[in-house]
């Protein structure tokens, strides 16, 4: 169970609980419901109504606690790289090769199966907030309770958590730096596959090259503004420069896939408010840090 307290300080004095919940924890309607019927909101220690109003120094508590795990997600001992942890929200490195949710043909080989596991002794739903492609490396954030869920989940619908990225293409801009901006769609009748259509959803992208290699091909630094599917990897494409390796988006490669890796993400702690910024180190094994490594190594003996 998470218990969250707070005081109230002199601005908030005469406020309802209610009032003060939703202003200061962003505490959802659909939340608070749930709250009063499990009595889970604490005045000063005792079960509160929502309309009672609180005075400057009483301490108001919200009590969130899990009834039953997530039902379609197994625990299976996965190892996980953990990036941060605290009561409220779980960040990992998920590695190559690994989708985020159980589906057809993978339900018990996931991130979530891995999370489950973690917290095998307790019950735990799983609540991924960022995405990555199966095959996307780097950081991802679990929110741990509904509280930060839904608040990180609302961040991500403003676009408010930024999320940096290291890609590895095929072939070098024209452009060492520079913002793509191109609406894109689902492709066709394809599930997967998307495209860049004038009629798409509105989508941004600001890159930056970080080195360049003698076969053409870069490591760029990317951010995408907007959070459309396989963004990243359309827009490398659509201005001539797909992600190496790439098999829906460029040239597939046997034995290999793309070089996409999540190297950062930061945003407003749901609970502290505090601004936080979690770093995940390239995988040891990865193309795009030999490549790297090779870079400073041949820059170093100029």
């Amino acid at each position: 169970m998470r218990k969250i307290n707070f005081t109230v300080d002199n601005c908030s004095s005469g406020k309802t609980v209610g009032e003060l919940l939703k202003s200061r924890l962003s505490v959802s309607s659909k939340l608070l419901t749930e709250l009063k019927r499990t009595g889970g909101i604490l005045l000063n220690g005792k079960t509160a109504a929502v309309i009672e109003k609180v005075n400057s120094g009483d301490i108001l508590s919200v009590l969130l606690s899990e009834q039953q795990p997530s039902e379609n997600v197994v625990p299976r001992f996965i190892p996980i790289d953990i990036l941060y942890e605290d009561e409220d929200i779980l960040a990992v490195s998920k590695p190559k090769d690994m989708p985020i949710h159980p589906s057809i043909n993978n339900y018990e080989n996931t991130l979530g199966n891995a999370v489950m596991f973690y917290y095998r002794s307790d019950p735990f739903v799983y609540r991924p907030v960022t995405r990555l492609d199966r095959d996307t490396t780097g950081a991802v954030i679990i929110a741990k309770n509904r509280l930060a869920g839904a608040i990180l989940s609302e961040q991500i619908k403003k676009g408010e958590i930024k999320k940096t990225y290291i890609a590895l293409l095929s072939k070098t801009p024209a452009e060492k730096e520079g913002k793509i901006a191109a609406p894109i769609k689902r492709c066709g009748e394809s599930i997967i596959k998307r495209c860049v259509c004038k009629n798409g959803k509105s989508a941004e992208t600001e890159y930056k090259v970080l080195c360049t290699f003698n076969d053409g091909s870069c490591i760029v630094q990317v951010h995408p503004i907007t959070g459309r599917t396989h963004q990243i990897r359309v827009h490398m494409a659509y201005i001539g420069c797909p992600l190496s390796y790439d098999y829906l988006y460029g040239t597939e490669t046997e034995g290999k896939t793309f070089c996409l890796h999540c190297s950062s993400l930061e945003f407003i702690h749901p609970v502290t408010r505090l601004p936080m910024k979690i770093e995940c180190p390239l995988p040891d094994n990865s193309e795009l840090l030999q490549r790297l490594a090779g870079f400073k190594s041949a820059d170093n003996k100029k």
